[in-house]
């Protein structure tokens, strides 16, 4: 049974960092294009960040300069690690894998991680 799996999430203020990690459970390897999405209450999902396994990275204007994201392949896991947290970043966080091409945010994603929770407070 394949399935992601998101864990790191929590409660931090301002300014601090957390790391997330999916893990692609069931997978034999870790699939093409990878991509962190967030959702917060009474808003669109939005799309964070992606990686594709050739290395091509994309991050949304919102975070970039704060938010980077990494994939260990030999782990099947994918990461992000968030710095300069703002309080605007509080949501769900989910992580979504396409085993093919195009690597682009908003493209249709096959598989989802059940989410995990960050809260960034003033």
């Amino acid at each position: 049974q394949v399935q992601l799996v998101e864990s790191g999430g929590g409660s931090v203020q301002a300014g601090g960092s957390l790391r997330l990690s999916c893990v692609a459970s069931g997978y034999k390897y870790l699939p093409y294009c990878m991509a962190w999405f967030r959702q917060a209450p009474g808003k669109e999902r939005e799309g964070v960040a992606l990686i594709s396994g050739g290395g091509t990275i994309r991050t949304a204007d919102s975070v970039k300069g704060r938010f980077t994201i990494s994939r260990d392949n030999a782990k099947n896991t994918l990461y992000l690690q968030m710095d300069s947290l703002k309080p605007e970043d509080t949501a769900m966080y989910y992580c979504a894998a396409a085993e093919d091409t195009p690597c682009v945010l908003n493209r249709r994603f096959g598989r989802w991680g059940q989410g995990t929770q960050v809260t960034v407070s003033a």
